[in-house]
């Protein structure tokens, strides 16, 4: 099993990979002449797989910040650049929505109704019916997009500052070992004065002891001989 700080990443990005490589063979490929049913299965897929590569995508900007600085920036590159091919992917799939549902409406509102087989006014109205539908779910498409977009830049935040506690975490663990190593070095230096105070106390002591046993020895010569 591979332990090196990029290996998820690594997973997660040929994952996007694999995914995106499903995508522009649906809208790009040979996928983008399907009509009909057909057409819109494969948008459905399609949306199905775009949620999938955004949430592949989250999980690389998770792994990156257990990256070593000295690598990061590339792996930011690569993220920028995934993060750029999936908007695009993004933009033309609801490109191809909107289509779909104009082609939809168009073909609903050229079929003449039982009531009003011929009537041209009937059909301009239900043109703007159709119209004004196709309008109202752009701007929802639009809305669910922004939401998307915001929901993305809380979450960044989040990792930022979550990043941010890591450092100061990191940090405050890296002063106390600074102090414990500073310490130790206090408590050892202590250690030695207070066993030169002992050894300086013991050769005082014995200064002492000599110089008392000279002046004895002076007195009794001079009084007992």
């Amino acid at each position: 099993m591979d332990n090196s700080p990029t290996a998820l990443f690594d997973s997660y990005e040929q994952d996007f990979q694999q995914i995106i490589a499903s995508i522009r063979e649906k809208l790009d490929g040979d996928g983008k002449d399907q009509r009909g049913e057909q057409r819109k299965a494969a948008l459905r897929r399609v949306e199905m797989e775009l949620d999938e590569a955004d949430e592949m995508v989250s999980q690389m900007e998770i792994e990156i910040q257990g990256i070593p600085q000295s690598i990061k920036p590339q792996y930011q590159t690569r993220i920028r650049t995934a993060k750029t091919e999936l908007a695009r992917y993004k933009k033309l799939s609801k490109d191809l929505h909107a289509q779909v549902s104009r082609s939809d409406l168009l073909a609903r509102a050229g079929s003449p109704t039982s009531d009003e087989p011929y009537g041209p006014s009937s059909d301009r109205t239900r043109l703007l019916a159709g119209t004004a539908l196709l309008e109202d779910g752009s701007r929802r498409i639009a809305e669910s997009q922004r939401i998307a977009l915001e929901t993305e830049e809380q979450g960044a935040d989040i990792l930022r500052n979550l990043r941010g506690q890591r450092e100061q975490i990191e940090h405050a663990r890296d002063t106390l070992r600074t102090a414990d190593t500073s310490l130790d070095r206090a408590t050892g230096t202590l250690k030695k004065m207070i066993r030169r105070m002992y050894q300086q106390r013991v050769v005082t002591g014995a200064i002492i002891l000599v110089l008392i046993l000279l002046i004895l020895i002076i007195v009794w010569a001079k009084f007992f001989r």
